[in-house]
């Protein structure tokens, strides 16, 4: 069953009465809140806490179609151009450029050409020389950068995932490419693995940006002498703060891109 709310005065308190009352999830619709319920679950009870924590509130109920979302999710999915390189998933790719197109199914990792941050990346990617360039990504999720980095003509690439059901998504992708002779795709840590593949001449990282300033002393020690990474994952709110401390701990920004609400930017060691 779906539920649909408008507010009228309090809607902190409709977002509680709804979790209470067992959602585990609310989207926000505009001025709306919708939320989804089992069949077998009491809706009136639902409606009148919803009308007891906010009694001006417009309470709306409905029958959710039958809907196969095992399929259903792949029309959500769309082949994105980004710079020279298009990034698609195989039921889209088949008349698509082998040597242009990263194909990739996401399965449980993040990591498609839907979201901003990975084409943030792979635009910045195709500003900078990669071409013979040892590479290491860190967070590689469904290896979606570490193909594009194969594909831009790296050299070697470590894609490095802590997540470990992102791990057997991430080979597939990179087998489904063609690329497992140039993308290696390793378990673990990246601080503790980063060392161990150093040194690289590019590291891409799409994460968030406390992992970012975690992880900058280990970038700098693994990078070559003109070496570059690529930070996304950031929200643009958040540029100054990156700024300051790129700044303090011996960093430039060379580079910068934007979309949507995120921020990413290409840095070097001064």
């Amino acid at each position: 069953m779906s539920v649909r709310v408008v507010p009228a005065q309090d809607a902190e308190a409709v977002l509680a009465a709804l979790f209470a009352a067992g959602a585990q999830g609310v989207h926000e619709d505009d001025t709306a809140f919708v939320t989804h319920f089992p069949p077998e679950a009491d809706v009136d009870s639902i409606v009148t806490a919803v009308r007891r924590a906010d009694p001006g509130a417009s309470v709306t109920v409905g029958r959710t179609p039958e809907t196969d979302w095992s399929e259903a999710w792949k029309n959500l999915l769309s082949v994105r151009t980004v710079g020279d390189l298009w990034i698609a998933p195989p039921w889209l790719a088949t008349d698509l450029d082998p040597s242009r197109t990263i194909v990739v199914d996401p399965g449980m990792a993040f990591g498609t050409g839907d979201h901003s941050t990975t084409r943030s990346v792979v635009r910045l990617m195709q500003r900078l020389t990669i071409r013979d360039a040892r590479v290491a990504d860190l967070g590689a999720g469904s290896a979606v950068l570490a193909i594009a980095a194969a594909k831009l003509g790296a050299r070697t690439v470590t894609a490095v995932e802590l997540d470990p059901d992102a791990i057997a998504n991430a080979n597939e992708n990179v087998e489904r490419n063609g690329v497992e002779s140039i993308v290696h795709v390793i378990e673990g840590d990246a601080l503790l693995l980063l060392p161990l593949v150093a040194p690289v001449d590019v590291i891409l990282a799409n994460i968030v940006s406390s992992v970012h300033l975690e992880l900058l002393p280990a970038l700098a020690d693994a990078l070559s002498a003109d070496g570059r990474a690529v930070l996304s994952g950031i929200l643009s709110e958040e540029r100054g703060m990156m700024h300051d401390r790129l700044s303090a701990t011996g960093w430039t920004i060379v580079d910068e891109d934007v979309e949507d609400i995120w921020w990413s930017a290409t840095i070097s060691r001064r």
